[in-house]
């Protein structure tokens, strides 16, 4: 290498010197520039950033919910789980067992055997009750936290379970009421929050409200349209029934059809939503808003309204009943052929003294299939009637240009449309309450809230409501159903039907027994619809597995709400 070559190797390194200290003179500039604007200019941003990573809100317990009268159905109660932090250890492990043993009735070894387990932080125990966990905070223990919680608790068990709901405070989940009313359950009138170590322990600042602070907020009271008593009325005379008939399911709801109140809503299988974690999520599911079925004649009295709403029918209509009749390759034959095999022209009392098949498919036929329809719309089948209450079904009505003969005039008689149990409820208050079709509810608004909440729709007129109630009424009084009460006079109607089969097409041999009804029927005060799934022990018709039921609980409710008596016999 010549000394040409030499010298310029001697710059080359010389400048990438000056470079890579130029370069890093720029870091250390930047740098002190970036630390000047952080502390000096823009320190507020920073600092409220550091303040708001130790915010926290109020402890809040959610809100009760009670009956209408007041009586507790699900609350809040505060409880904790106790911890131990290895970092902060003052004690061995046997020295900490022996002074917490007392106070979580754990034997000293279990205490050390979970010390041991090598965790840094280390769950003792959970859901102590706020009296122990005081106990434990005044021991002053450096390496052992409190970390507060809500357990949701339902002081009358499996009462009204279903439209209660359950609450899941570690996964935020929820159903029932305790869904639908979430927002107002944990509505507080001031959200407060608090710097907090992050032990969890508040900081207390000049500004920091001590009773705040120390108070838990609590969130509104939800008011409930259940009578505690009439929904444990509902619940005994279920139970007792499908016990005693090996039923799978069942249902009976009570509801006032002028202001669509559900004072009862008994649900069957029942379960305890204080244990619904080991609950099967069949036990769980609220059948009677979310699973179809055909209706079977309870839906007549639909048919009959919408003949007499149509101007086909009137009261004094007679209809040909010839007892059987041929659709194509559909048969339609009334339940009891063999002992009337042709009854001829009937009444429509006799049409639902009898539950005539055939006369209520004449009927149907009368209407075209749009006229049919449209009102069977208006009395909310094939829509959800708006219960306040999550995962309603729409229910299957089928638009009408897919209508034939066989189609519309087995839904005359109630298998061409499924219904839900809530939709019957709702379809048949109509009749009850002059034509017009109140949404249920079980939820009390007040009155701004029921102007939003709450729809009323002109299902029919009132003069057809009228008649239909007084033929219902008169096929009842004229009959030894035990739905004809001593005391009331009432306009209702039983329904039996074939379930269908869950995987394949056609029906099964189980049966769907129900009925629906109002009393006084001069002045209804209470609607009631029972039905039982798969009853399998005895006769089984609406006739004598709800029938039964609906008798027991019409008399326990007109009693609990004091209902005059309306038949004259009576004195």
């Amino acid at each position: 290498m010549n000394k040409q070559e030499e010298k310029d190797k001697i710059k080359n390194v010389e400048k990438r010197i000056k470079i890579a200290h130029i370069c890093l003179l720029s870091f250390f500039l930047v740098l002190v520039i970036y630390l000047f604007m952080l502390q000096i200019v823009d320190f507020r941003h920073y600092r409220t950033k550091a303040i708001n990573q130790r915010l926290s809100k109020n402890f809040i317990m959610r809100g009760q919910i009670v009956d209408r009268n007041g009586v507790r159905l699900a609350t809040d109660k505060t409880s904790y789980n106790i911890y131990a932090h290895r970092e902060y250890f003052d004690h061995t492990p046997e020295e900490l067992a022996k002074i917490l043993s007392p106070y979580l009735e754990m034997s000293e070894k279990n205490i050390i055997n979970a010390i041991n387990k090598g965790a840094t932080v280390i769950l003792l125990k959970k859901d102590v009750d706020r009296p122990i966990a005081e106990k434990i905070k005044k021991l002053g223990l450096r390496e052992i936290s409190l970390d507060k919680k809500n357990e949701r608790v339902y002081p009358q068990d499996e009462l009204a379970a279903h439209i209660i709901g359950y609450y899941n405070p570690d996964a935020d989940t929820a159903s029932g009421v305790e869904l639908t009313a979430k927002s107002k359950l944990e509505d507080v009138d001031v959200k407060v929050t608090f710097e907090r170590t992050p032990r969890g322990d508040i900081i207390y600042e000049p500004q920091t409200d001590p009773i705040l602070a120390a108070t838990p907020q609590t969130g509104k009271t939800v008011t409930l349209t259940i009578d505690s008593a009439i929904q444990h009325v509902c619940e005994r005379e279920l139970l007792n029934m499908v016990t005693s008939k090996n039923a799978s399911r069942g249902a009976v709801i009570v509801m006032n059809p002028k202001n669509g109140e559900i004072l009862g809503y008994a649900v069957y299988p029942r379960y305890n939503p204080n244990n619904y974690k080991k609950t099967p999520a069949i036990n769980l599911k609220n059948w009677t808003l979310t699973d179809v079925y055909p209706p079977g004649s309870t839906f007549k009295t639909l048919t009959v309204a919408a003949g007499l709403e149509s101007g086909k029918i009137t009261a004094d209509s007679k209809i040909l009943d010839t007892g059987k009749m041929q659709l194509g390759n559909w048969t339609v034959q009334n339940y009891d052929y063999h002992k009337h095999p042709n009854p001829g022209m009937i009444s429509l009392v006799y049409l639902l003294h009898h539950s005539s098949n055939v006369g209520s498919a004449n009927i149907a036929l009368k209407m075209t299939p749009s006229e049919y329809y449209n009102i069977l719309s208006n009395f909310g089948i094939g829509k959800k009637s708006g219960i306040d209450l999550a995962g309603e079904s729409t229910g299957i009505l089928p638009k009408p240009f897919n209508w034939d003969k066989s189609r519309q005039a087995t839904m005359g008689y109630g298998y061409g449309a499924s219904t839900t149990a809530i939709q019957m409820v709702s379809a048949v208050s109509a009749l009850a309450n002059n034509g017009v079709r109140v949404t249920p509810h079980v939820i009390k608004y007040s009155p701004e809230e029921e102007q939003l909440k709450i729809q009323k729709v002109q299902a029919v007129s009132p003069q057809t409501a009228k008649i239909v109630t007084q033929l219902l009424a008169k096929s009842i009084s004229e009959s030894q159903t035990p739905l004809n009460l001593e005391k009331y006079t009432v306009a209702a109607k039983t329904g039996t039907s074939k379930k269908p089969k869950e995987k394949s097409k056609g029906y099964s041999d189980n049966l769907y027994a129900s009925a629906i009804g109002y009393l006084p029927s001069g002045n209804p005060q209470i609607l009631i619809y029972v039905v039982v799934d798969s009853a399998s022990s005895g006769p089984v018709w609406g006739n004598t597995v709800a029938a039964p039921i609906f008798n027991a609980v019409a008399n326990q409710c007109a009693r609990i709400l004091n209902i005059p008596p309306d038949k004259n016999s009576v004195k």
